[in-house]
C-alpha cells in the first residue's frame, strides 16, 4: 500500500469540498467511455472517494473488468478544475453506507440503509491534477483579449499542478 501525504489528500479534499457533484467516467465492456454525474459522499484521510450507488446501475457491472475511473470536478465561479484517476471498488459496506447516510440519499434508496440493491463505491485516488486560475476573471479577460489580437498565446491564465498519491 503506497504511503499517502496526509497535506496532498487535504488539498484534494479542500479543492472538492463545496463542489455538489464530480463527473464519474468509466470504461465499458466495448472500451467505450462514459460518465454521468456523482455525489462524493467523503474524502477520506487515506485517500479513498465514496460513492453512494445502485449496483443495478450498468456502469457498475463494468468496475471488475476496468477499475480505471476518472472524477473530474468543475467550479467555474471559483475557477477550480481537478480531475482525478484511480481505481474503484464497489462495496457492500453497510458500516461504511450507515456512516455515511444522510436523509437526501433515500430520494435514490427509498427503502434506505436496508434496499437491497444500495452499494459503495471506493475509488483509491492514483493521481490527481488541477488547475489554479486564480487570476481574477478581469486580469483574464485582458489576457484572452491581448492574445486574440495579437495572435500569441494566452499567458498566465493560471497554474497545473499534479499529486501522486
Amino acid at each position: 500500500m503506497p504511503l499517502y501525504s496526509q497535506e496532498q489528500i487535504n488539498t484534494i479534499a479542500a479543492k472538492i469540498k463545496h463542489v455538489k457533484f464530480g463527473m464519474f467516467t468509466t470504461v465499458d465492456g466495448d472500451n467505450v467511455l462514459s460518465s454521468r454525474p456523482l455525489t462524493t459522499q467523503q474524502m477520506d484521510n487515506e485517500g479513498n472517494m465514496w460513492f453512494f450507488t445502485s449496483d443495478e446501475a450498468a456502469f457498475t457491472h463494468d468496475l471488475a473488468q476496468h477499475p480505471e475511473v476518472n472524477v473530474s470536478f468543475s467550479n467555474p465561479d471559483e475557477q477550480l478544475y481537478l480531475s482525478v484517476t484511480g481505481q474503484a471498488y464497489l462495496l457492500k459496506d453497510r458500516a461504511k453506507a450507515r456512516e455515511l447516510w444522510s436523509p437526501l440519499v433515500r430520494a435514490w434508496f427509498p427503502g434506505g440503509l436496508d434496499d437491497p440493491h444500495l452499494a459503495m463505491i471506493r475509488v483509491r485516488i492514483q493521481t490527481a491534477e488541477y488547475w489554479d486560475a486564480s487570476a481574477s476573471k478581469m486580469k483574464q479577460l485582458v489576457q484572452l483579449a491581448k492574445a486574440a489580437v495579437t495572435g500569441r498565446t494566452a499567458v498566465d491564465m493560471g497554474k497545473h499542478y499534479t499529486i501522486c498519491l
